[in-house]
């Protein structure tokens, strides 16, 4: 059975990649979810606003005493000693660690010169690079091009600061996704990471605070990955990860359907340990050797927009039939 795939031009032994979060924040853990047969790992997100500190405060100790109060607002609770030195640190001893790839991960909102860290990545062996632009528009007088182009622009001082290959973490939140893929391609970026989720607050009635927690993705969030997947899949030469809601091997077989090309989890090793990439894996198999199936690339995509026989011409079409398709069932329920 052939689990292999092609990520961002990387041979992956798997389609399952960790994604950024703590359990990747340990080299015992990373040792072990190549053994468990994850494909490549992406490491936890070096910030900018890190960045700034560290470099404020090595150039100097006036500014880096400035900068790191801005810090008082993020939380301290960074596994990596002396950001972002101890970072590029970690970079490479993970790469010397393990034989799959490793990912470097930058978190940023903004073009100034934290970007030049990815060159600082590469250099330590990182073997590709995620850009996790979170950025939410709360400037009332910005216009949705202004927030485009903010992404493209962060993207194309990236993708001209480092050779490895670049993938994007984005949110779903654009007027026009398929065009910004599109748009993203030209910058330089060699995949799409889909999706970011924004952590929403909910306010305590009691204590009159806004609450912001932290909620790992369930299986019933998989529904708009899943929709841009299978619209952009083989209609651009980028690669798509899938992400969010993976809990079983049957969100896996989804993503992988509509025409991803890797499928990232968190969650889920957060609730059952790294040891669940195995189950994981056994599921996947299981249902390609149940249908004769001997490798991703017969099925990959399978039922992207692109390629599926049945697949509806209007998506206004498609919408309607959903709709009246649910009176009809509550009307004789």
């Amino acid at each position: 059975m052939d689990l292999t795939t092609r990520y961002m031009g990387l041979d992956l032994k798997s389609p399952l990649v960790s994604s950024a979060s703590p359990v990747n924040a340990e080299l015992d853990n990373i040792r072990r979810l190549e053994d468990a047969g994850i494909g490549a790992i992406v490491l936890p997100s070096l910030f900018e606003e890190e960045i700034d500190a560290g470099t404020s405060h090595r150039d100097d100790p006036a500014n880096g005493q400035i900068a790191r109060s801005g810090l008082n607002y993020f939380p301290d609770s960074s596994p990596f000693h002396s950001l972002p030195e101890g970072y590029l640190h970690f970079v490479r001893r993970a790469a010397e660690a393990v034989e799959i790839p490793i990912f470097g991960s930058l978190n940023g909102t903004t073009g100034h010169g934290w970007i030049t860290y990815a060159q600082e990545m590469e250099k330590a062996g990182a073997k590709g690079l995620e850009l996790n632009i979170y950025f939410i528009p709360t400037d009332l007088s910005m216009t949705g091009r202004e927030v485009e182009q903010r992404y493209v622009d962060i993207v194309t001082s990236v993708r001209s600061a480092v050779s490895i290959p670049l993938a994007i973490k984005l949110s779903p939140y654009f007027s026009a996704f398929g065009n910004m893929a599109q748009e993203f391609a030209g910058a330089g970026a060699n995949a799409l990471v889909l999706f970011n989720r924004f952590y929403q607050p909910r306010i305590d009635i009691e204590t009159l605070r806004l609450i912001n927690d932290l909620e790992l993705s369930g299986h019933n969030e998989t529904r708009l990955p899943l929709l841009w997947i299978a619209v952009i899949a083989g209609r651009t030469n980028i690669s798509l990860a899938a992400s969010t809601g993976v809990e079983s091997a049957d969100q896996i077989l989804q993503y992988l359907l509509a025409g991803a090309d890797v499928v990232m989890t968190t969650s889920a090793l957060l609730r059952h340990g790294v040891e669940y990439v195995e189950s994981l894996l056994i599921g996947v198999r299981s249902w390609l050797e149940d249908r004769k199936i001997q490798s991703l690339n017969e099925m990959r995509g399978m039922l992207s927009q692109q390629r599926a026989q049945n697949a509806t011409p209007s998506e206004r079409a498609h919408y309607m039939n959903i709709l009246q398709g649910f009176s009809a069932w509550y009307r004789w329920r």
